[in-house]
């Protein structure tokens, strides 16, 4: 398995931080530029336990459908989604929050694995690692920056 770990500082409650992650819409607008959007199962709103969504995006030059679950959940400190459908052998996605005087410590934790090992081994390694680092960090900053825009009443 490939590890690829992203941690972020929100000034925000980690409440807000957990909802803001597991947002479907935010999520589309976070990807934006790969066209990803939910084509079935929960496709707007907040996921929550045992909820799947499935996407349609193009990564790496490869339209796909991968289709997520929710498998574990302990608001607001921790969610997990987990691929059931899709381009890779297996993918999970830890999501953690830790808040600390009103600021959250997100860290977003990917195990993955291609299939085809050892080829697959050399596609993670040399490609698929850098794409969700720089996915991830995009997301986050995303996150981040609509987390600490003011509240609207």
């Amino acid at each position: 398995m490939t590890r690829v770990r992203h941690v972020t500082q929100i000034a925000a409650p980690a409440a807000r931080c957990f909802d803001a992650a597991r947002d479907i819409d935010l999520h589309m607008a976070s990807v934006a530029h790969t066209g990803e959007r939910a084509v079935a199962g929960r496709t707007s709103g907040l996921i929550g336990l045992g909820e799947t969504v499935t996407w349609r995006a193009k990564h790496l030059g490869v339209v796909q459908h991968l289709t997520s679950k929710i498998t574990a959940f302990d608001p607001p400190h921790y969610f997990q989604d987990r691929m059931v459908k899709g381009g890779v052998a297996s993918f999970v996605h830890d999501h953690r929050f830790e808040e600390i005087d009103g600021r959250t410590t997100m860290t977003d934790v990917i195990e993955f694995r291609s299939p085809l090992c050892p080829l697959g081994w050399l596609v993670d390694t040399l490609f698929l690692r850098g794409y969700l680092e720089r996915l991830l960090t995009r997301r986050a900053e995303v996150l981040r920056r609509a987390l600490e825009q003011p509240l609207r009443p």
